[in-house]
Order: C-alpha cells, then sequence, then structure tokens
C-alpha cells in the first residue's frame, strides 16, 4: 500500500509539474460561451485574483505553471495525508 501512494504522487508531481507546460492557453468550451453570449460582460473578479496561484501560475508568469502545479499537489496531498491520519487516530481511539 504504501509503494501505492508513492507511486501515486509521483505520477502526480510528474503530470502537474511536466504536462502542465503542454496544456493549451486556449480558452475551453465553458469560457468560450461565456464570452460569445456576453455573461462576460457581467462578470466581477473574485476575491482571490491577485493570489500566488491565481490563473494556475505563480504571480501570473505562464513560465512557472509548473511549479504552481507542483506545489499545489503537495499542499492537496499533505492536507489530506493530514485529514485521513486525523480521522484515522479518531477511529483508533473508538
Amino acid at each position: 500500500m504504501k509503494k501505492f501512494f508513492i507511486g501515486f504522487a509521483f505520477v502526480s508531481l510528474l503530470i502537474a509539474g511536466v504536462l502542465s507546460y503542454f496544456a493549451s492557453g486556449d480558452p475551453d468550451g465553458l469560457d468560450k460561451t461565456v464570452e460569445d453570449t456576453g455573461i462576460a460582460e457581467h462578470a466581477q473578479e473574485h476575491p482571490f485574483s491577485g493570489s500566488t496561484f491565481a490563473d494556475y501560475a505563480l504571480g501570473g508568469d505562464d513560465k512557472f505553471t509548473g511549479l504552481a502545479g507542483v506545489l499545489g499537489v503537495v499542499v492537496v496531498l499533505a492536507l489530506s495525508f493530514g485529514l485521513f491520519w486525523v480521522l484515522r487516530k479518531k477511529s483508533d481511539a473508538r
């Protein structure tokens, strides 16, 4: 089981760090539809638009897309591990 989680983490980091550079910068179908129908004219910036990870890049710089992906994976894996660890400890106590 431990090998599975290590492999999962490795593949996740590889995808986030390497393959993210090959992602298209063009809008997806939903974004395109929102732009074509005029709904985008009423859009407002969300509160975190100026944050570090906004637009899937560090500081809005596309050169750091892979690094933003790796950091995102590390944060999600750490939070998940912490949550599972806490839940396991509670169930062991019962």
